[in-house]
């Protein structure tokens, strides 16, 4: 579709995070479809892979929640954007929301907001901050989860509501771009082999407490031992979970999880590598992929870009991850913080032939395919943005 129009996306930083790549992804299809795409924020790693892609960047303290720096934020992005000729401003995040809503109405033009995760709302100075993101002419939610979380909280006006699931780029995870080199490559780095005799299961978030590594850990101890029974199973050598993710400065609990996998007795079978330049290639490694947070994901990237790569995923039973697995097909769905279960999932994957975990990974690849790209959430997104400019949305109340 052709987009010959100019769009402002407000963002605190441009970091890892569903925000960020989302605000990437964007801009870059805004740029393909012809339009120019502005994105203000703090800065951040992926700044300069959106000027790469024909973005441009405006470095601006949005990330800040002091009232004094919202205020005149909003100041600021409203004469940017009357100079800019912005004709839509799309806020990520509730304390940019504010300054964008500020600008967005001085100088009359649609805003939306979408939300990346869902927010408690507890106490009236709460509400009040987030309603920032529900004054919204389109008040976007990234899964059916984050809608209904959105729903219960705050009154939000149905018609202006939509849901557009993020997605992974299936150009760049897709298992037939991936080569062996590109994988012996990573498995070297970090200091593993790639062996097929063995099960190799992938964890990739950042190391922080929710994401469940505990779990995991408790997990690949009763998959080595089977605690329920109190034997060896005799297998616990031939198999690798990696913890692919940095620990963004909180080196605690890095340490934490390094003595508990000591304390468990699995030093053998994990290895923590920090962050992943690679991540294709990661999943290309993995035989399978565990998602196992202990609180709800809003969506869950993970999921569906392992998906995509064709890996099976094991996943906790909440959150997105209800819609972007199906248990017995793509993947296994199992109770949050249970690492019986999640044992259980594991060795399931490990005892089933590698055709069946083949045609399951061929599953996530189609569902993936059919529903979870990021080429459908950006054609969704300008498609939000077209309607509002030509009136067919219905704008919030002033």
């Amino acid at each position: 579709m052709r987009f010959n129009h100019t769009i402002l996306q407000v963002v605190p930083r441009l970091d890892a995070g569903g925000a960020e790549r989302s605000t990437l992804e964007v801009a870059a299809a805004i740029v393909r479809a012809g339009g120019r795409a502005l994105v203000a924020s703090a800065g951040g790693r992926l700044a300069h892979e959106i000027e790469k892609a024909g973005g441009e960047i405006i470095e601006m303290p949005v990330h800040s929640k002091n009232p004094a720096v919202i205020w005149n934020n909003g100041g600021r992005l409203a004469r940017l954007a009357a100079t800019l000729g912005v004709e839509i401003i799309h806020a990520r995040s509730r304390a940019p929301a504010w300054s964008a809503l500020a600008a967005a109405r001085k100088i009359g033009v649609p805003f939306v907001t979408t939300y990346h995760g869902a927010y408690e709302a507890s106490g009236q100075i709460k509400r009040l901050y987030n309603s920032s993101m529900l004054r919204a002419d389109c008040v976007i939610a990234n899964s059916r989860f984050t809608a209904a979380a959105i729903a219960r909280a705050d009154q939000v006006d149905p018609e202006r509501l939509r849901i557009i699931p993020r997605g992974a780029d299936l150009a760049v995870f897709d298992p037939l771009t991936v080569d062996s080199e590109r994988i012996n490559h990573i498995a070297s780095q970090w200091g593993l082999a790639w062996e097929k005799t063995r099960l190799n299961v992938l964890l990739p978030a950042r190391l922080t407490a929710w994401k469940g590594h505990k779990t995991a850990i408790e997990a690949l101890s009763k998959v080595k031992t089977h605690a329920r029974g109190g034997q060896d199973t005799g297998h616990n050598t031939g198999l690798a979970l990696v913890f692919c993710g940095g620990a963004q400065g909180s080196r605690d609990y890095d340490e934490t999880l390094r003595t508990m996998i000591d304390e468990r007795g699995v030093r053998d079978m994990i290895h923590l590598v920090g962050d992943c330049a690679d991540m294709p290639a990661a999943y290309g490694w993995a035989d399978v992929v565990i998602a196992p947070s202990t609180r709800p994901e809003a969506f869950g990237r993970v999921v569906v870009e392992a998906g995509a790569m064709g890996k099976p995923v094991i996943a906790s039973n909440h959150g997105g991850a209800c819609e972007t697995v199906i248990d017995g097909e793509t993947g296994f769905l199992t109770p949050p913080g249970d690492a019986d279960a999640l044992a259980d999932a594991i060795d399931r994957i490990w005892r089933m032939t590698p055709e069946d975990r083949r045609i399951m990974g061929e599953n996530g690849r189609a569902r993936a395919t059919s529903i979870y790209s990021s080429a459908a959430m950006c054609d969704a997104t300008l498609r939000v943005y077209s309607n509002l400019l030509a009136g067919k949305e219905k704008p919030a109340a002033a």
